[in-house]
């Protein structure tokens, strides 16, 4: 698992396998702010690696963007420090209530910045899957997919791929990864993430595989 990352499909290339280097604005690096090529993918620091695989989710849509997400697979594995640490991921038994105050981060645009220095974080309600598809339409919500937010904060762009992480009992979950929204990050609708306990059985697999 310490060779594995979580990521957004709609962030990745469509090769197989790439080297890393030459897609750092895409995935919103911050290696120049930090040490020994250090970056950020896009809210996770962890040192720089070639020839990164990239593993899509098979069922990944790019016209729904249903099953977003995708692993990148290291060559060598991340170094665990105060400052980079790994979350739990959500079981795919776990029921989040509507209401509940999640967290999200990310490099992505804000209302003063399209690239802020400064790793951002905001609060965000889950949102029922109800609620939400009278918001967006019946069929764009899928069961891959979870949301939150409308409530003044949103996640924007850059922020994809970023994490969506509940805390129960003293544990962080990763519930979510983002996936997206209103073109221009509107604060009063619910933002779309990926919803990683749907997702888990091949996220198992695929680990399990590599």
């Amino acid at each position: 698992m310490d060779k594995l990352l979580l990521q957004g499909s709609n962030l990745c290339p469509t090769e197989p396998s790439y080297d890393l280097v030459k897609h750092l604005n895409q995935l919103k690096s911050r290696a120049k702010e930090c040490l020994q090529f250090t970056v950020s993918v896009p809210n996770y620091l962890f040192r720089c690696f070639l020839n990164v695989q990239v593993i899509t989710h098979p069922l990944y849509s790019t016209n729904t963007f249903t099953n977003d997400i995708a692993l990148l697979k290291l060559a060598s594995p991340v170094v665990f420090t105060p400052r980079i640490s790994p979350v739990c991921l959500a079981p795919s038994t776990i029921n989040i209530l509507p209401g509940t105050r999640c967290f999200t981060t990310g490099w992505g645009r804000t209302a003063i910045t399209t690239s802020p220095m400064i790793l951002q974080q905001t609060g965000l309600p889950i949102m029922s899957p109800a609620v939400c598809r009278q918001i967006w339409g019946q069929s764009r919500i899928t069961d891959a997919m979870i949301c939150a937010g409308a409530s003044g904060s949103s996640s924007c762009h850059g922020d994809s791929g970023g994490p969506l992480v509940c805390e129960s009992k003293g544990v962080w979950s990763l519930v979510g990864s983002v996936s997206w929204g209103t073109s221009t990050c509107s604060t009063v609708y619910p933002v779309i993430y990926a919803r990683i306990s749907q997702l888990r059985s091949w996220i198992d697999k695929t680990i399990a595989s590599n």
